[in-house]
């Protein structure tokens, strides 16, 4: 492998990276405060790509409006699934969420499903990138796609403000409070439901922003989150289960990994982030950023 080759691996792992720091980063932000595992989160991605290309079937808007009002759409969503199905279960066994999330996944890929071909007649449908965006970058060793280029760094600027809110902020103090201790939280006047609603909304929202964000590169179908999600479950768990900076950080790597692996042999591509979980797991069970269940 020339350095060359191993430099566009790099950059064309990062693109996949970005996917999984968004989508992961989603799920940590979830984790931390309900301590559900949302396995919707991948339907609510493909959900965020849909609504974009929607948007612009139905009222002729482009990928900046899109990629804005997609995503608040995608939050509002889970908004209605957290206050009207998820709250419900609270004190449940963890298996009760899992369930119903595993349920809503079947439920909204179907109904995007029977939508794209009753009113558009397409299975999948590909979604142009802005103007502006398409062409190509000379980075000195390769020429690389604008549009992934910037996917990289809002993906990567999304996720730095996303940590500085969380673990810098009054915000942030906040949330870890409502997570920690929510009986002393509501002491001090904190509705503490409001803010475990919110924080759903944004996780779900990250989801259907990585979502926009896909759908110029893979194309919108219905089940353009079923496969990614299990990579995103597993990175979640390699950076450590509710960890912010763990999500962010391992999702990057495992996207560069995986092209690097790839490209070196084929075959272990698909295998090579499990591979690296187990191996994970038996060194530091609480992931490579998390802490201990008795620590949090």
């Amino acid at each position: 492998m020339t350095l060359q080759y191993f430099l566009i691996q790099v950059f064309n792992g990062l693109v996949n990276g970005a996917f999984y720091a968004l989508l992961s980063l989603g799920l940590a932000v979830i984790f931390g405060m309900l301590r559900i595992v949302n396995f919707a989160h991948g339907a609510l991605y493909m959900l965020g790509a849909f609504t974009a290309f929607a948007l612009g079937q139905l009222f002729g808007l482009g990928f900046w409006p899109s990629l804005i009002i997609a995503p608040l759409l995608v939050g509002l969503i889970g908004m209605i699934i957290e206050r009207g199905l998820l709250s419900r279960l609270y004190g449940l066994e963890p298996s009760y969420n899992l369930l119903l999330t595993f349920g809503l996944t079947l439920l909204t890929q179907d109904l995007v499903k029977q939508v794209m071909l009753s009113r558009f007649a397409v299975s999948s449908a590909p979604y142009t990138p802005p103007a502006e965006l398409s062409g190509v970058v000379n980075l000195g060793f390769t020429m690389f796609p604008k549009y992934r280029l910037f996917v990289i760094v809002l993906a990567l600027l999304v996720c730095l403000i996303t940590w500085f809110v969380i673990e810098k902020t009054r915000v942030g103090a906040i949330i870890r409070a409502s997570t920690e201790n929510p009986t002393v939280t509501r002491a001090f006047g904190i509705d503490v439901s409001k803010w475990v609603t919110g924080v759903f909304a944004v996780g779900v929202g990250l989801a259907g922003l990585a979502g926009v964000l896909a759908a110029p590169i893979y194309s919108v179908e219905p089940y353009m989150g079923a496969e990614l999600i299990i990579t995103t479950f597993a990175v979640v768990v390699i950076g450590g289960m509710g960890s912010i900076l763990g999500s962010v950080v391992t999702g990057f790597a495992v996207g560069v990994l995986a092209a690097i692996g790839s490209a070196l042999y084929p075959p272990i591509a698909n295998t090579l982030v499990f591979i690296l979980m187990a191996v994970v797991l038996l060194i530091r069970p609480s992931g490579l950023f998390g802490l201990p269940e008795g620590a949090r």
